[in-house]
């Protein structure tokens, strides 16, 4: 039987776009304004979804304290890639929320400003500085993959407001933390002086 059978009356465009999106985009959040109504039409066609991702070599994955959804591949590929000042920034923003969220009773409710992701930066004592543009490049690619959001405009302001999601904790996983930190940093160091931090070399540091 073709799969487009076994949808029934599910709505096929809906469908088409909602998996997209969680492929494309890594993470469906139910506290997230934009993905809440995709994280709920995927638990209420969970068997669908895991029908149909399996026959592409994923695996569905319901968070369902955390109210979040992602997929991974059973192949170990269909991982981001991120540049070095990215994943550094990723790391961080991982640190940060776990000891934000020891504080919380809400943990999909941390937030913080871009000046405490800079300031956690500088504390690796690194010989480059971090740029507003990097900064502003690299959260807006965090943005996109629902790992945070801003609530202010400009993402390199240190004064910018940044909700972390719970996702993030999938984006890095507590095994990859000590390497990731690791090889981050050496290549930083690495760096010749002067340019941009973002125009080095891409690295894999994120599931979807």
């Amino acid at each position: 039987m073709d799969f487009s059978e076994l949808l029934g009356d599910v709505p096929k465009e809906k469908f088409r776009v909602t998996a997209n999106k969680l492929l494309n985009e890594c993470f469906l959040l139910k506290c997230c304004d934009d993905t809440k109504k995709y994280y709920y039409y995927v638990l209420n066609n969970k068997e669908l979804f895991e029908s149909f991702f399996d026959l592409l070599g994923y695996e569905l994955n319901i968070i369902k304290d955390f109210g979040m959804i992602s997929v991974s591949n059973s192949f170990g590929t269909g991982r981001i890639q991120l540049k070095k000042p990215e994943s550094i920034i990723l790391l961080l923003i991982r640190l940060i929320y776990i000891e934000k969220s020891r504080e919380l009773s809400q943990i999909n409710e941390v937030l913080v400003s871009v000046d405490d992701i800079y300031e956690r930066y500088r504390t690796l004592r690194l010989k480059r500085v971090l740029s507003k543009v990097v900064m502003r490049t690299s959260l807006s690619k965090l943005k996109r993959y629902h790992i945070i959001n801003n609530l202010d405009s400009d993402m390199g302001d240190p004064e910018t407001r940044i909700q972390i999601y719970p996702s993030v904790t999938l984006a890095v996983r507590s095994a990859d933390l000590e390497e990731l930190y690791r090889s981050g940093r050496d290549k930083l160091e690495t760096y010749p002086e002067g340019g941009d931090a973002d125009e080095q070399d891409d690295e894999e540091a994120s599931e979807d």
